[in-house]
């Protein structure tokens, strides 16, 4: 059986390990992980994944995995990859993003079986210390010269904008992290990206100073794709795991959309599909690339892990819909999220109430220039409602027609597209 540094290591997650014996002793012996989560929003984002499934892949190696949302750090931000200062949040938001990034992981980690992973608030232990209790018991053991050499210190410092004590301090308080949970649940390990190198070296540091152990670091590759573009973005907005955020059907097309040259490489980071099956289905894939099979897996696993069967069943019912499946029994707010790039015209319900002649509607809502233009398209079998084709000209459209509460679809031709919405005026 593959340790679980075997694991990562192949499935391309490891950047950096400050100690190679790491490698033996997880052969050999289960550690407890953390993982750190800023409360920066209330939900997180695609690119939290990779820490995510680090903590997944311990735990099912048998390791313990500790979950540390910031409700301390959060209120401080750190500064490792900023070019200037954060806004700071008020305890208020927080505590509010904490909340709904506690609710996130959950979905991910066990929680509740034989090896419990534990889902923690750095606030606890990190909020009822003096500042006082802080310089004695914390602050003396950090070594000023060692704090400046730092990576994300010293490029703040070189800019204009420079670094404010309130940053600058935010080292000492992930250290402090480490080292509370090596004293209360035996933690000898922790990870996250390869930003996070200094800080995860802070802490490693205080508990070989004050504790006289070994502690250790795993660091992750910071994602980009091919192209050079940052990893979890579409058209420059965030991919998040919340479905009130991003929609498990543009979660979908996200992946969906991945470049050929990305697909094998998230397939190893961001499901749990075996490394032999992978190379499989990249192996089928690379005979015909245009089907794009392994990005359609890639999809059906990372929404399956993220939303569930019904989301990844919502997901595949609207992607269908583009490559025209009949649409019918949609919510406004999904219909609206498949085609937000779709023009869209606004008629009173009233219209409808005891039927609109086809013709009329086409004609009012824009799609043909004129009521002859219409009857010729319906004619030549070239207008579709709801993705359903038109026969002939006599259709009488009716409440009965909506695909939603409050809207159809009309198409003309191929891709000719126009949303119609019925409005109380």
């Amino acid at each position: 059986m593959k340790s679980v540094y075997e694991i990562l290591e192949e499935r391309g997650f490891l950047a950096q390990c400050t100690d190679e014996n790491l490698r033996d002793i997880l052969s050999k012996e289960k550690r407890t992980i953390y993982i750190g989560f800023d409360p920066t929003a209330d939900s997180l984002h695609l690119g939290s994944m990779v820490p995510i499934m680090v903590l997944a892949h311990f735990q099912r190696c048998g390791h313990k995995v500790l979950a540390v949302v910031g409700g301390a750090t959060g209120m401080i931000g750190d500064p490792s990859g900023k070019s200037e200062e954060r806004n700071l949040l008020t305890p208020e938001q927080v505590a509010v993003n904490s909340a709904g990034i506690k609710k996130q992981l959950a979905s991910f980690l066990d929680f509740t079986g034989g090896n419990p992973a534990f889902l923690l608030d750095n606030h606890e232990w990190i909020g009822p210390m003096t500042f006082i209790d802080w310089l004695r018991d914390v602050g003396k053991h950090f070594n000023l010269n060692h704090m400046l050499s730092k990576d994300s210190v010293k490029g703040r410092l070189a800019s204009e904008t420079g670094i404010s004590y309130t940053e600058f301090s935010y080292q000492t308080m992930q250290a402090y992290d480490f080292l509370h949970l090596h004293d209360v649940y035996g933690c000898t390990i922790q990870g996250g990206g390869s930003d996070q190198w200094g800080n995860i070296v802070a802490g490693i540091e205080l508990i070989r100073k004050t504790r006289q152990k070994t502690a250790y670091g795993l660091t992750s590759h910071l994602i980009t794709t091919a192209r050079g573009e940052k990893f979890g973005k579409s058209a420059g907005n965030a991919i998040w795991l919340d479905p009130n955020r991003t929609s498990p059907y543009k979660y979908y097309q996200y992946w969906i959309n991945t470049d050929d040259r990305d697909v094998e490489k998230y397939l190893g980071l961001f499901t749990f599909l075996p490394i032999e099956e992978i190379r499989a289905i990249m192996e089928s894939h690379l005979k015909d690339p245009g089907k794009r099979e392994a990005q359609r897996r890639l999809a059906i696993e990372s929404t399956l892990l993220v939303h569930g069967a019904e989301g990844l069943a919502k997901a595949q019912r609207a992607s269908g819909v583009l490559f025209g499946a009949e649409i019918a029994k949609m919510s406004d707010a999904d219909l609206a999220d498949i085609f937000a790039d779709v023009p869209s015209v606004a008629l009173d319900s009233s219209r409808i109430a005891s039927g609109m002649a086809i013709a009329d509607l086409l004609f009012e809502s824009g799609l043909c220039a004129s009521k002859g233009e219409a009857r010729r398209d319906l004619q030549g079998g070239g207008i579709y409602l709801n993705n359903k084709k038109l026969e002939g000209v006599e259709k009488s459209v009716t409440r009965e027609d909506l695909a939603t509460e409050t809207t159809l679809v009309l198409r003309k031709g191929k891709k000719n597209y126009l949303l119609v919405k019925f409005l109380m005026v």
